[in-house]
C-alpha cells in the first residue's frame, strides 16, 4: 500500500535542478583581497551556513531515531560534512566580513519540526526524501556559483561543498527510499501537497498533517 506523507513542494517542471532563488543584500559588488564578491557569493556562504543549521541536527536525529542502518548510516555522513563545512563557512564570513545566520530559518525548523513528529518507518521516509530534495536544490546553487565566482575564497568553498554535498546526495539515495518520480515533477521542501511514498504491504496507510 501507500504511505502518504504530506511533502512540501513548488511548481515548476524544472525547479528540481534549478538553483534557489538569490536572495539579494543590497550591498552589490565588493572588491576584497580574495577578488570581486557578488550578491550571489554571499547568498551562496549564507545558505552553506543555513544548510549546515538544519541539517546538522537532521543528522543527529536521524542517529538516534532511523529504523533502518542506511538511514543512521546517512545522518553520520550529515554530521561530518557539515562539521567540517561549517568550520569552513565561518571562516570565510569571517575572511569576508558577511554576516551569516546562527539559527535555522522559518523553512528549515519546519522540516525538523515535521521529522519530530514522524516515527519508525515513516520517520526514515520523510527524512530521506526532505533531505535529497534540499540537497539538490544546494547541489545546483554549487555547480553555478563554482563556474562564476571570482574571489578565490568563494570558490574554495563551492569546491568542498561540491563534494560534500554530492556525498549527502549518494548516501541519502542509498537508503533505497528516496522518491525519484517526485523529484523529476519538481517536488521540493517549500508548500504543502501530499507525495505518495510507496511503503511495504504490511504498513498500514497513514495520513500526516503537516503545517
Amino acid at each position: 500500500m501507500a504511505l502518504l506523507i504530506p511533502m512540501q513542494k513548488f511548481g515548476g517542471q524544472n525547479s528540481a535542478v534549478a538553483a534557489p532563488p538569490i536572495t539579494d543584500d543590497g550591498l552589490g559588488v565588493v572588491n576584497t583581497q580574495y577578488g570581486p564578491l557578488t550578491p550571489l557569493d554571499r547568498d551562496f556562504v549564507r545558505k552553506v551556513r543555513l544548510a549546515g543549521l538544519w541539517e546538522g541536527p537532521a543528522g543527529h536525529q536521524a542517529q538516534q531515531r532511523g529504523t533502518q542502518e542506511s538511514v543512521r548510516t546517512a545522518g553520520l555522513h550529515l554530521i561530518d560534512g557539515h562539521t567540517e563545512l561549517d568550520a569552513r563557512v565561518l571562516q570565510v564570513g569571517q575572511a569576508l566580513h558577511i554576516d551569516l545566520p546562527n539559527q535555522p530559518n522559518s523553512d528549515q525548523q519546519g522540516w525538523l519540526a515535521q521529522m519530530d513528529a514522524a516515527t519508525g518507518a515513516q520517520y526514515d521516509r520523510l527524512f530521506a526524501n526532505l533531505l535529497r530534495r534540499a540537497h539538490g536544490k544546494v547541489f545546483a546553487l554549487v555547480a553555478q556559483v563554482r563556474g562564476q565566482t571570482r574571489n578565490s575564497m568563494v570558490r574554495s568553498l563551492a569546491t568542498r561543498a561540491n563534494t560534500v554535498v554530492l556525498d549527502h546526495i549518494s548516501v541519502l539515495e542509498e537508503t533505497g527510499l528516496v522518491d525519484f518520480g517526485a523529484l523529476a515533477d519538481g517536488a521540493s521542501p517549500s508548500g504543502k501537497p501530499v507525495v505518495t511514498v510507496t511503503a511495504s504491504a504490511s504498513t498500514p496507510e497513514q495520513r500526516s498533517e503537516v503545517k
